[in-house]
């Protein structure tokens, strides 16, 4: 099942990735990682968790998906995470990305939250979208 997963993965990379706004508020592009990169300046995002499950009806093939990103703050200031999740949100309403091999049934932001992570100090701050994919 980790097909409609990483399509919907690879469909927001390209809406992202796409625009101004956004890589402007993530210091001049996006970047979104599975893993911390080393040594790299905040505002960045990564992949969360991530969980498909079958949600088939009616002989139609369906994946319901919940994908958190975690968006990692510049020191001192919760904002520029809040600022980056607040502009996926919006791109995700505004432009639904368009995942290859599947068709989007639904894509919305479920949730933003900001925590303070315990080992490095830094702020963090997870959006987290819910969807419904279906295959042709």
């Amino acid at each position: 099942m980790s097909g409609p997963l990483l399509a919907l993965r690879a469909a927001l990379i390209g809406l992202f990735a796409a625009d101004a706004e956004l890589a402007r508020l993530m210091g001049g592009r996006v970047r979104i990682h599975d893993e911390p990169p080393p040594g790299a300046p905040p505002v960045y995002a990564l992949f969360g968790e991530a969980a498909v499950r079958d949600d088939s009806a009616d002989g139609a093939l369906r994946h319901r998906h919940s994908h958190a990103l975690i968006l990692v703050a510049r020191p001192g200031s919760a904002r520029t995470a809040l600022d980056v999740a607040d502009r996926m949100a919006a791109l995700v309403a505004e432009r639904p990305p368009r995942p290859a091999g599947h068709t989007l049934v639904l894509l919305h932001a479920t949730g933003i939250a900001v925590r303070r992570d315990e080992r490095s100090g830094e702020a963090r701050a997870t959006l987290t979208l819910e969807a419904v994919t279906e295959t042709p």
